[in-house]
């Protein structure tokens, strides 16, 4: 039982893992704005721009994490589904919903980074 695995259940999960699991500590945006540096914010808008065909620039790139109190690029504080659902429904995590397993927003980020699942779950 000591090894059984659980979806997060707002267990005390650290802050900087994301609605989806994903790590914000492992984010360009994150690691630019914590270490004030200008050229990883350039190359990550430009990334950023081009995987999403949007005017993306280096003064756009700055975020304290997903869940943290703080700055948040433009995109995680208005346009991502994932945290805009979890805030509705009060959730901590997508590991607190009952939805998930069959989620096809969140799926999609955990189909192409299955730690970001593995990080929604706590041990008992």
């Amino acid at each position: 039982m000591e090894n059984e695995m659980k979806f997060c259940q707002s267990c005390g999960m650290p802050p900087m893992i994301a609605y989806c699991g994903l790590d914000c500590e492992k984010c360009d945006a994150y690691i630019a704005t914590k270490n004030d540096d200008q050229a990883l914010r350039e190359k990550t808008a430009r990334l950023w721009a081009g995987l999403n065909n949007a005017p993306i620039l280096p003064e756009h790139i700055n975020c304290d994490g997903c869940r943290a109190n703080g700055r948040k690029t433009v995109y995680c504080e208005h346009l991502c589904p994932i945290r805009q659902c979890a805030l509705k429904k009060g959730m901590a995590t997508c590991g607190d919903c009952p939805e998930m397993e069959h989620c096809p927003i969140v799926g999609e980020v955990h189909a192409n980074n299955p730690v970001a699942k593995k990080n929604l779950y706590c041990k008992l």
